[in-house]
């Protein structure tokens, strides 16, 4: 007994699948595969399929339809292990409180009879200005609308981990958005209001959003927060915890804000020392107060790859998404170091920053409505703004962004002329037109094997073998045994894991002339999809007339595990009963889960393989 085993691999042809179906009813025996040489049929075909090779046939965060729990499951795959949420002293920042150009803190006031919690006011040598019974004003109002104006005592931490980092802002807010003179506000009082957490991957452009629930009095940052979806699939005990612990309405959108292609947009309430000081870097308060460079100037341009992640915080705005677009400034005065959108870097941001008023040239009514609420939020914001900080005050530093000069502040440049910014503005709210150069902010979800879109990974060392089947297995002549190598290096994460292959199979008689196959007898490109996947048992099942195992992951990355990082190729294997005298020919497919409105791309290169299995 012998047998013979001949390998096809074609790496450039694109078949259309009319004509690939066309030639294949023209076969007299072209079918998907089954066991027959054994009396069974396609379902004894899927079964020993799933049994041979189901703990490694899955899809990724798919263990769970919990809200939260595949979010961090679906985060995970595309990021690799999410950090706990800290905000202790010695990870984080606290983000400072402004007044008239002085640092301000909450702090027993010894000059008086019970020392009373007062707010005290410090220059930037450390000398005490004065003590004030509370806080009506600062020089740099919270932008957001949603927390308090004038808040101290927040925490930011930043964790770096390669390419992709984490941001974890412990808010601390109040109903009123006002603040007062209690123990909460204290920087040693760990209760806070607003638990937020953004992940991004500066090297793919991918960043996802989670926030704690909104329906909890309080939260402690004494403790750190477990991540969405536990430590691992494995983690019950977190992921019972993270299911409680955050949003699972997704109520803050966060892409509305944080959409400028980075993960944080820099603005002068966030005390970074590049910005909201009248001489920049070298004003002496910018060393003494801020945070200095925490947040690193990430140049984004237009065309830069920008993607939200987590399919129920894009299912919840998709609409929002799909609408979203930059705006070039036909001015040239904003835009050529800025990425300005029509979501909230643009009309409220944008307008803060210039120290203007919105507009809109010829507004519909449903443009009208917004329009005067986003007036009546930036009246809020700047009612909370010291006149010191104004241009008519000693501070100077707002507007604080200006043509030519940028965030420099020092020389009183001129600021944005009215018409420019009418120009400007009816871009922002989407009335312009051609002028504005409307590009989409969002970009697609790449496909496996696309360099166009930064995707670079392909399957190499493609093979097959037919070999003897097992003792206890054999319920086969034959083992078809195919393997390649893949590493996902999209986006440089060790353990990304968001792609897995489906594999197509069509099987016939082996022809009398031993000819080579054409490209058109293999499965179709669209039969290898899951369009048309009917299953049979488990990932294995029908798709047209080929036979199609879906979801096959790398060798020993069983079901529901993490994967382990790794920079070397990873191997596959598929193993797949065979029958004597028979032709098997074979479509691998790449296929990227998105986690997002788009679901699943696939892989357009042909990798097709076959083999004759000859028992003589």
């Amino acid at each position: 007994m012998r047998h013979i085993s001949q390998i096809f691999i074609v790496g450039a042809a694109v078949v259309a699948l009319t004509q690939g179906l066309a030639r294949n009813s023209q076969g007299s025996d072209m079918r998907p595969v089954s066991n027959g040489a054994r009396g069974g049929d396609e379902v004894s075909f899927a079964k020993a399929v799933q049994r041979w090779n189901g703990h490694f046939l899955w899809e990724p965060a798919s263990a769970s339809g919990d809200t939260i729990t595949r979010f961090g499951d679906e985060t995970r795959a595309v990021f690799g292990p999410i950090p706990d949420g800290d905000c202790t002293d010695g990870a984080a920042k606290t983000i400072p409180l402004q007044i008239d150009g002085n640092i301000v803190d909450l702090k027993p006031n010894p000059g008086k009879a019970g020392h009373p919690l007062e707010f005290e006011h410090r220059d930037s040598e450390g000398k005490v200005v004065k003590w004030t019974s509370g806080v009506a004003r600062c020089d740099k109002p919270s932008l957001t609308g949603s927390a308090t104006y004038c808040g101290l005592n927040s925490r930011l931490n930043r964790v770096e981990n390669g390419d992709v980092e984490w941001l974890f802002l412990c808010r601390k807010s109040s109903h009123s958005l006002e603040v007062e003179p209690i123990p909460y506000w204290q920087r040693s009082n760990p209760k806070f209001a607003l638990f937020g957490v953004i992940g991004f991957n500066r090297r793919s452009g991918e960043i996802v959003f989670f926030d704690g629930r909104k329906d909890w009095g309080e939260f402690d940052w004494s403790e750190k927060f477990v991540p969405p979806g536990g430590r691992s699939y494995h983690d019950s005990e977190g992921r019972a915890e993270a299911e409680v612990l955050y949003d699972p309405t997704f109520q803050v959108q966060c892409s509305a804000c944080h959409d400028n292609k980075s993960a944080y947009v820099i603005n002068p309430n966030i005390q970074q020392a590049r910005v909201g000081y009248l001489a920049g870097n070298h004003d002496p308060r910018a060393p003494a107060f801020s945070l200095g460079n925490l947040l690193p100037a990430a140049p984004r341009s237009r065309s830069t790859p920008f993607r939200v992640i987590g399919s129920g915080y894009t299912a919840t705005y998709g609409v929002d998404l799909e609408r979203a677009m930059t705006v070039r400034d036909p001015t040239g005065n904003c835009t050529e170091c800025h990425t300005l959108t029509t979501q909230t870097t643009g009309q409220r941001f944008a307008a803060d920053a210039v120290a203007r008023d919105p507009v809109i040239a010829h507004p519909k009514r449903s443009q009208s409505l917004r329009l005067r609420a986003e007036q009546r939020k930036l009246r809020e914001i700047n009612s909370h703004r010291t006149k010191w900080a104004s241009r008519s005050g000693a501070g100077k530093i707002h507007p604080w962004m200006v043509p030519i000069d940028g965030n420099e502040l020092s020389a009183l440049p001129p600021e944005i002329s009215a018409s420019d910014w009418s120009v400007l503005s009816n871009c922002l709210w989407g009335a312009g037109g051609n002028e504005c150069a409307y590009a989409p902010l969002y970009t697609s979800c790449p496909a496996p094997e696309a360099p166009a879109q930064g995707d670079n990974s392909k399957p190499e060392g493609l093979s097959i073998d037919v070999v003897r089947p097992l003792g206890t297995e054999a319920i086969a002549d034959r083992v078809v045994r195919l393997s390649w190598r893949y590493l996902n290096s999209y986006g440089n994460v060790p353990q990304r894991d968001d792609v897995r292959f489906n594999v197509a199979v069509k099987s016939t008689e082996i022809p009398t002339s031993g000819a080579t196959p054409s490209p058109l007898d293999y499965p179709g490109l669209e039969e290898a999809t899951d369009n048309n996947f009917v299953a049979v048992d488990g990932e294995t099942g029908t798709s047209g007339s080929a036979t199609l195992i879906r979801n096959v992951s790398y060798f020993g990355h069983s079901k529901f595990t993490d994967p382990v990082p790794s920079k070397d190729m990873r191997a596959f294997k598929l193993d797949l009963p065979a029958q004597c005298n028979r032709r098997y020919l074979v479509r691998i497919m790449p296929k990227r889960f998105c986690f997002d409105q788009s679901n699943v791309t696939y892989g357009q290169a042909d990798h097709l393989l076959y083999a004759d299995v000859s028992c003589d």
